[in-house]
């Protein structure tokens, strides 16, 4: 609960009266709950100077109260009116709040607008989202331990993929295999659907897994990860199903040696920017960079997309234990497209990858 005290600081340094937390991933790195609520309502309300209280969905107050939480978990039931609840235990607290802080990157405009009408004359004007993203952007050793694993999970992950993929089969055979053997190792849920994509059709960065049939003498997309007692792994590799023409085996070298370059450049004091720019100009070079159409990574951790963007603009100097995706990628319509990614961990000196599956071009369904 140490983040939370962090939390509950900053809250009266800023003189705020209460702090209305609603990202579910965010209540839960701070109570240890996790649940993502749908369309329910479910909030962590902290103060300055007295204890949070957690509101739930009745049906999650047993849960909760199961999972560590020591202080006060109030629920509703389907029929009743959260915000009015709400209401009247803040003002058990604090009769007349008048200046709140919420999330304004997460909190949608209905929910802020019947929280406003329990406080017609409170402010709702402080974002807290700057300062929840900067107490998650450093890892504990227990959250980089849980890493770890989810990462273990992908390597293996990636190993039955690339026993099973072969021509004839649908990108839907091999992602059903992957998480199939997955579950009868215990892992239960991926971090985001596990994404095969063969041929041209990978030249979509953000495009399905489908019911394509792989083919001989094509690359092979694999993008996917684990999540690990609520942590995540994420990790991409391209494979060769046959053999390759010039085009492709080049394509997959240049992508092969930016990734390279980016994480070897990692330390405490670069830039994020600088990776960007390290990786996009191998590939600009090269002269694809048209082609290399996204950021380079992304920070990681209980979710797949984090703060920070590793991008150009983003001047945030690295620190130890920073956790974010290296993944350049090239993708050229109707011909390939080649992903080639680890999330690592910002070193002393360097940095440490949670995935270790080779990354040279492997040749699979000889």
């Amino acid at each position: 609960m140490e983040k939370l005290k962090q939390l509950q600081e900053y809250v009266k340094q800023q003189g705020l009266d209460a702090a209305y937390i609603s990202n579910y991933e965010d209540i839960q790195y701070f109570t240890g709950f996790g649940s993502d609520p749908v369309e329910r309502v479910l909030a962590l309300i902290v103060f300055p100077d007295a204890d949070p209280f957690l509101f739930a969905p009745a049906l999650e107050v047993e849960d909760i109260q199961q999972s560590g939480w020591h202080y006060p978990v109030y629920g509703y039931l389907d029929h009743e009116k959260p915000f009015a609840m709400i209401a009247d235990e803040v003002k058990k607290i604090n009769p007349n709040p008048q200046k709140w802080g919420i999330e304004m990157s997460n909190l949608t405009v209905d929910k802020l607008n019947a929280l406003q009408e329990q406080f017609p004359k409170a402010e709702f004007k402080h974002n807290l989202t700057p300062e929840v993203e900067s107490l998650r952007l450093i890892k504990t050793p227990d959250e980089i331990e849980k890493l770890r694993a989810a990462g273990k999970e992908a390597d293996f992950a990636f190993k039955v993929g690339f026993e099973t993929v072969k021509p004839g089969m649908t990108e839907a055979d091999v992602a059903a295999e992957i998480e199939y053997q997955l579950k009868k190792r215990g892992v239960m849920q991926m971090s985001f659907p596990t994404l095969i994509q063969a041929g041209k059709h990978a030249s979509q960065p953000h495009g399905d897994t489908s019911t394509n049939k792989i083919e001989d003498n094509e690359l092979v997309l694999f993008d996917l990860g684990t999540v690990h007692d609520g942590y995540i792994s994420d990790a991409s590799r391209t494979v060769a199903v046959g053999e390759l023409n010039d085009t492709q085996k080049e394509i997959y070298q240049v992508c092969l040696e930016a990734q390279l370059a980016a994480q070897a450049a990692v330390k405490p004091g670069v830039k994020a920017e600088d990776l960007d720019k390290i990786a996009r100009d191998i590939i600009d070079k090269a002269g694809y960079g048209k082609y290399f159409i996204h950021r380079l990574g992304h920070g990681m951790g209980m979710s797949e997309h984090e703060y920070p963007s590793i991008m150009e603009g983003n001047q945030l100097e690295l620190k130890e234990n920073m956790c974010f995706s290296l993944e350049p990628g090239i993708y050229i319509p109707g011909v390939a497209g080649v992903r080639i990614e680890d999330c690592v961990r910002v070193t002393k000196d360097g940095c440490e990858p949670f995935t270790h599956t080779a990354k040279t071009l492997q040749q699979v369904a000889k």
